[in-house]
């Protein structure tokens, strides 16, 4: 049948015409006029779902690590939001948390905003942040906080809040999610790790704002060898971890790209997520991916914009310089995926380069040749002579599977030059040992690796100073011995 003269037509670009037949990864795509077949609907919905599922385990990464870390201290470790969490006797592997230090004792909590308020009263020379529920940066607390490690009371208010607050007496800050993660670390001195706790015990206090004028005795949970969770799940699970968080959080809380993600695909508040099994089956195989983009992020980049140098392994967790990620006004997913994944925490003291102040760190996964570390050889790593870290410096071990400490006989699995054990060379560079078992008369300056596992590491400076940010002192790349 010949085709109708049409009066009325348009000059109609090729790029805008979809064929009746497109091939693609996915399976045929198959049309009338434009006009979707019921299979190809079909095929387009399970992929957009597959695709929205990754999107949620990207983007939602920092929500579920918030709520994983939250969940771990409550039902795991006994830490109510009105308790604290303490590690009186230091990290051990017992616990799960994302690349934790040894040398510091960590200080625990997670508010609740949902009944009002939340007071914080923090002694002096503490080092610490509190983060949101996406792991966003809230305040710090500190030498690079508001109180300028003087301490004092932290009012944390919900949002929306309408009541009366103070007009002196507390640092206040306004997160936007109820729940909150409150992170402190503690030094010890000469007397030791017990007086230094028994500091923190007797100043360190979280009482509701209603409890202000006489607010109950606190309650802490000594933490160190308790076993419990605070990493998220690498499976279908992530979903319910997500759900629960939706589920707890103030409107606005999370991102709203986030949100409407979620809700594509049945996540939404106070209503049952009950998922197919074919759409289960697209968001398992979803995370499986994301999980897969997340370590290849961390531990095979695919640029050299996670390294520090021109040449060899030594990685930073901040790609581009930028607590939130930001460079002018893109958002660097990737370095985002690869913090989230690996560590936990935000602060841009952690960025900030402030000499004498704070942190800096540097990530390796590889040798001096490329390869992934194995735990069953020996390496070596040379720090150069004038560490430029005015506090100190340190080493510590973690698993590739949990990033959390790697399992050993070894309790701190690291060194730090705080320990009267390590032995500097001749010339005022230190020599630190990862192998299986100690190189004859190295034991002092030896981190135990386990054979059958591979292992990362961080290098951390407390304290650094010019050398570091000028470039100008590196680290030596560590390498295979045999």
């Amino acid at each position: 049948m010949p085709a109708l003269a049409q009066e009325y037509s348009a000059n109609v670009p090729d790029s805008i015409i979809v064929p009746d037949t497109v091939e693609t990864r996915f399976g045929a795509l198959e049309y009338f006029d434009g006009l979707p077949t019921p299979e190809t609907a079909k095929l387009s919905y399970n992929a957009l779902n597959f695709v929205r599922g990754m999107q949620i385990f990207m983007d939602g990464m920092p929500a579920a690590s918030t709520y994983a870390m939250c969940h771990g201290l409550e039902e795991g470790a006994g830490v109510d939001p009105m308790k604290i969490g303490i590690f009186e006797d230091l990290y051990n592997a017992r616990s799960l948390l994302l690349t934790p230090n040894t040398t510091t004792i960590y200080i625990l909590n997670c508010t609740d905003l949902s009944e009002g308020p939340v007071v914080y009263e923090v002694p002096e020379g503490m080092l610490g942040f509190v983060n949101d529920a996406y792991m966003r940066y809230v305040t710090d607390i500190g030498n690079a906080g508001p109180d300028e490690g003087k301490g004092g009371k932290f009012l944390i208010v919900p949002p929306g809040f309408e009541g009366d607050l103070p007009e002196e007496g507390y640092f206040i800050v306004q997160p936007p999610s109820y729940r909150n993660w409150f992170l402190l670390r503690a030094f010890y001195g000469d007397d030791g790790v017990e007086a230094a706790v028994k500091r923190v015990k007797e100043t360190l206090r979280v009482y509701r704002w209603e409890d202000r004028e006489n607010p109950p005795e606190q309650e802490f949970v000594n933490l160190t060898d308790k076993q419990f969770n605070t990493i998220h799940a690498n499976d279908f699970s992530f979903f319910d971890e997500m759900k629960a968080v939706v589920d707890s959080e103030a409107e606005g809380a999370l991102p709203e790209e986030l949100m409407g993600a979620m809700f594509s695909i049945g996540i939404r508040k106070g209503e049952p997520f009950e998922p197919d099994d074919e759409l289960k089956s697209l968001l398992s195989e979803a995370v499986a991916l994301g999980t897969a983009a997340a370590k290849s992020l961390n531990f095979a980049p695919r640029s050299r914009a996670p390294f520090y140098y021109d040449d060899g392994y030594w990685k930073t967790a901040f790609v581009g310089g930028n607590h939130e990620f930001q460079a002018g006004d893109v958002k660097i997913l990737d370095a985002r995926t690869l913090f989230h994944y690996y560590a936990t925490g935000i602060t841009p003291a952690m960025v900030a380069q402030k000499v004498g102040v704070g942190s800096q760190y540097a990530l390796a996964n590889r040798d001096s040749d490329g390869n992934y570390f194995d735990g069953g050889k020996t390496y070596s790593v040379t720090i150069p002579p004038n560490p430029p870290a005015k506090d100190y410096w340190s080493f510590v071990v973690y698993d590739t599977q949990t990033r959390s400490l790697l399992e050993t006989d070894q309790k701190l699995a690291g060194v730090d030059s705080n320990q009267p054990t390590l032995e500097a060379n001749e010339d005022g560079s230190f020599t630190v040992w990862f192998a299986p078992e100690a190189p004859e008369g190295k034991e002092g300056n030896w981190i135990q690796t386990m054979p059958g596992k591979s292992w990362s590491t961080v290098l951390r400076l407390y304290g650094p100073l010019e050398p570091w940010f000028e470039g100008t002192w590196r680290p030596g790349e560590i390498t295979l011995i045999e």
